[in-house]
C-alpha cells in the first residue's frame, strides 16, 4: 500500500475553497477523476493506494461504494461549479471489481452534477480478467468511450515475476472485446524491465500489443517501491534491481516498433494512432487543467489549490456519512510552483514548452548534447530529440 500522505493546511469540513480558486474552476479545461481502492489481488510491484479484501476485512464495502463516492460528489457540487465536464478517467485499484451499473451511476453522478461535455471523454482502467463481453457492452451503454487495459507484458514468465493474475492471451482478447462493444479507444498498458524478460519477450509484447487492435500504448518502465514486495525479493538477493541500460533498450525498442505500426509519441511514454486517440484526460493533467478527484487517497487541483482525501476507504466513509469533507490537508500553490510543475509536465510532450522562462543556459547546453530539437529550438520552441526523451528529467533540471 502507499505511504503516509504529505502534510498541509487544513481543508474547511465542508471542503470550500479560497473564493479566486472557486471562481477560476474549469477555466482552463475540467476533468474528474475516480479512485476504486479495491483489487482482487496484490502485484507485488504495486504501492498504488489500493486493499483486497483480506486487507480491508469489514471496514468497507464494495456495494456501497458508489452510494459513497455520490455523497463526495454532493458536497463537491457546493464547492464549485465549472461550465463542464471535460473527460472522467476511473481508476483505481481495479475499477471493473465494481459492477458495471455502479460505474454508470457514478457517471451518471457526475453527468447531474456538472453536465458532461458532448464529446466528453470517458475512461475506465480495467485488469483484463475482470472484464467479460456483457460487462463491457454494459459499460458502453453507461457511455463509457474509452478502456485501459493493464497488460504489462505477453510473457507468462513476466507476468509471474509481477504477480499478474491474468493468461498472457487474456490482455489482447479483452482488447478485442471492448472494440467489439463498442469501445471507440483502447488503451494497453505496459511495464519494461521486469528482472528476467528478454529482448525477445518485450518484442512479443510489442507485437502482441499492435496486432490487439489498440490505439494507444502506454509503457513505463519498471520501478521498484520501497515496502512492496518485490523490493523485499530483491533485498533479499531473489531478484536483481532493474538496468538502466535495459529500460533505454526496451524504450527504443518500443519506439521503433510503434513507430513502424503507425503508432506517433504524444508524451515521452505514451504512444497514439493519431491525434483523436491520444488520452485527452491526461492531456488536461499535462497542461494546467483543473480536476476533482474522487475517492480515498484522490488528489485534486483547482484554481492553484492542490488537496488530497484521506487515505483509507473506511475513514473516507465515515467523513462523508458525516457530512464533512474527506480531505485530509490541502496547499495553495505559488506562482513559482505553478510555473515549475508546468515545465515539468510540459518537456514530457512532443510539443514542448517555449524557451521563453527556461534557463537558457541549460536550455543551450542540452541543445548541444542533442537533446533537443534544433529545428524547434529555432523557432523559440522546446522540443525532445528520441535521446532527449530518455534523458528527459535531466533535461528538465537542466531548464527549470
Amino acid at each position: 500500500m502507499a505511504g503516509a500522505l504529505p502534510d498541509g493546511d487544513p481543508v474547511p469540513l465542508d471542503g470550500s475553497l479560497p473564493h479566486a480558486a472557486a471562481a477560476a474552476a474549469g477555466r482552463n479545461g475540467f476533468a474528474v477523476y475516480v479512485h476504486v481502492p479495491f483489487c482482487a489481488s496484490r502485484c507485488g510491484y504495486c504501492d498504488f493506494n489500493t486493499y483486497t479484501a483480506s486487507e480491508l476485512g469489514g471496514g468497507a464495502s464494495r456495494d456501497e461504494y458508489a452510494d459513497t463516492v455520490l455523497r463526495e460528489l454532493r458536497l463537491a457540487q457546493n464547492t464549485i461549479n465549472p461550465e463542464k465536464v471535460d473527460t472522467v478517467f476511473i481508476g483505481g485499484g481495479t475499477p471493473t471489481l465494481l459492477g458495471a451499473d455502479d460505474l454508470g451511476r457514478i457517471l451518471e453522478g457526475i453527468d447531474k452534477t456538472w453536465g458532461l461535455a458532448a464529446d466528453a471523454e470517458i475512461t475506465t482502467e480495467a485488469n483484463p480478467e475482470s472484464v467479460t463481453p456483457e460487462y463491457l457492452r454494459t459499460l458502453h451503454r453507461h457511455g463509457f468511450t474509452r478502456i485501459s487495459l493493464g497488460m504489462q507484458s505477453a510473457s507468462p514468465t513476466v507476468l509471474r515475476i509481477l504477480d499478474r493474475k491474468h493468461t498472457a492471451g487474456r490482455a489482447p482478447e479483452a482488447a478485442r472485446e471492448a472494440r467489439e462493444a463498442g469501445f471507440e479507444h483502447v488503451n494497453l498498458d505496459l511495464i519494461y524491465g521486469t528482472p528476467g524478460e528478454t529482448a525477445d519477450d518485450f518484442a512479443a509484447s510489442l507485437q502482441t500489443v499492435i496486432e490487439a487492435g489498440a490505439d494507444h500504448v502506454s509503457a513505463y518502465a519498471l520501478i521498484v517501491e520501497d515496502g512492496t514486495r518485490m523490493a523485499v525479493r530483491m533485498r533479499r538477493g531473489e531478484l536483481p534491481y532493474p538496468s538502466d541500460d535495459v529500460a533505454a533498450d526496451r524504450y527504443l525498442a518500443a519506439e521503433a516498433a510503434l513507430t513502424a505500426a503507425g503508432f506517433d509519441w504524444y508524451e515521452v511514454s505514451n504512444w497514439a494512432k493519431g491525434a483523436d486517440a491520444r488520452c485527452r484526460h491526461n492531456l488536461l493533467y499535462w497542461t494546467g487543467a483543473d480536476w476533482w478527484g474522487l475517492g480515498p487517497g484522490a488528489h485534486s487541483h483547482v484554481g492553484g489549490v492542490r488537496w488530497w482525501n484521506v487515505k483509507h476507504p473506511t475513514a473516507y466513509a465515515k467523513r462523508l456519512a458525516d457530512g464533512h469533507s474527506p480531505g485530509h490537508a490541502r496547499e495553495i500553490l505559488t506562482d513559482d510552483d505553478r510555473r515549475v510543475e508546468d515545465i515539468m509536465l510540459r518537456v514530457r510532450l512532443r510539443d514542448g514548452i517555449p524557451l521563453a522562462g527556461l534557463d537558457a543556459a541549460g536550455a543551450k547546453q542540452a541543445l548541444a548534447d542533442g537533446l533537443l530539437e534544433p529545428a524547434a529550438y529555432a523557432e523559440g520552441q522546446l522540443a525532445l530529440t528520441l535521446r532527449g526523451r530518455l534523458l528527459a528529467d535531466a533535461v528538465i533540471r537542466d531548464v527549470v
